[in-house]
């Protein structure tokens, strides 16, 4: 007897194995001195696939394959349409953050502004989504209150009334399909608040620690311009999320910088940056290990907290160093015969 099985969709999905892909080729830099001679730095990625129960039948019989919930991967109430924004998002960011990082390791001065709250998630039915308030659009005012984080976005609301009109103003952001990030021009809507779910929650702000009567549904981080030297940008068409932070400030440094950063030594790393240069945790870490090895880098650099996933996996050719800081890495490679970080325009 055959059974035929439909290909219904689950709640499921699958990690594996990507790419480790050298981030060098992928930078350009435009009004700075640079090192021509460019050290082997990869980032690596993982294919991240939805499945159907008979794509989960079969990956079952897979290696190298990590199965993680819809849940697992969003925010409670955040519909999975919205992934691929965030991911885009997210490199976004990590690109800003990782050119201000490597060059605040090589000794610029990079001032911040803040600029608003920009929203890295819609609830399903909430005002926000009502009003069609989109992942990456950056709330500037409501009511005509200057909104400069997303702290000062929750104080806004803090004594606003359940199903109360508010106008808020954003600058609308578009992704291409290839997620490169366009900033469009101020808009303000009208949007109309919905009862909060707890309000008394804490929000994780100081000045406003707990949430107002009323709310949008959207998740909100701080917005911020830097004033940087030069131009610099990465190209990552096609790539989401923030794991790539560490391996694009690593090669930015290097691509400013005299002599070999890695001592000449391939090296792949993981691991999200912030302007501040710490590195946090990723996911798929066991995954991209697998891609590590496969692409010959000698040294992987993850975030601490991931050491023993990442030695689970690897052969013993591969040498894993668990960091927490961009300096600890920096530290790191100069045990391995790299050089010091010496900027080939002098910052000011």
């Amino acid at each position: 007897m055959v059974v035929g099985l439909r290909a219904w969709s689950t709640n499921e999905y699958a990690i594996t194995p990507g790419n480790a892909t050298d981030v060098a080729p992928l930078v350009t830099i435009k009004g700075l001195a640079t090192n021509s001679a460019a050290d082997r730095i990869m980032l690596v990625d993982v294919y991240l696939q939805p499945l159907s129960e008979l794509q989960f039948l079969w990956m079952h019989f897979q290696s190298h394959v990590q199965f993680v919930t819809a849940s697992q991967l969003l925010d409670p109430g955040i519909p999975a349409s919205e992934l691929d924004a965030q991911g885009f998002l997210q490199m976004s960011d990590s690109q800003e953050s990782a050119e201000v990082a490597a060059l605040r390791a090589l000794g610029w001065k990079i001032p911040a502004t803040m600029t608003g709250a920009v929203i890295t998630a819609v609830a399903n039915n909430t005002p926000a989504a009502h009003a069609s308030l989109h992942v990456g659009d950056e709330i500037t005012a409501v009511d005509g209150r200057a909104v400069t984080s997303a702290c000062t976005l929750i104080g806004s609301l803090e004594h606003v009334a359940a199903h109360t009109v508010v106008h808020v103003t954003l600058r609308r952001t578009t992704f291409s399909t290839t997620g490169v990030l366009r900033r469009g021009g101020l808009v303000t809507l009208k949007v109309t608040t919905a009862a909060s779910p707890d309000a008394h929650a804490r929000t994780g702000c100081a000045q406003f620690p707990t949430s107002g009567p009323s709310f949008l549904g959207v998740v909100p981080e701080d917005g911020a311009t830097f004033d940087l030297p030069g131009n610099i940008s990465v190209n990552t068409a096609n790539i989401g999320g923030p794991s790539a932070g560490l391996a694009m400030t690593l090669t930015i440094i290097d691509k400013l910088s005299k002599g070999s950063l890695t001592g000449h030594h391939a090296i792949a790393a993981t691991g999200t940056m912030d302007p501040y240069g710490d590195v946090g945790d990723v996911g798929g870490v066991a995954e991209k290990t697998i891609a590590v090895e496969n692409a010959g880098a000698k040294y992987f650099f993850v975030p601490q907290v991931e050491v023993a996933t990442a030695r689970s996996v690897a052969n013993s050719s591969l040498h894993i160093i668990g960091v927490t800081t961009l300096h600890q890495v920096l530290t790191d490679l100069r045990k391995l015969g790299g050089a010091a970080p010496v900027a080939l325009t002098a910052p000011r």
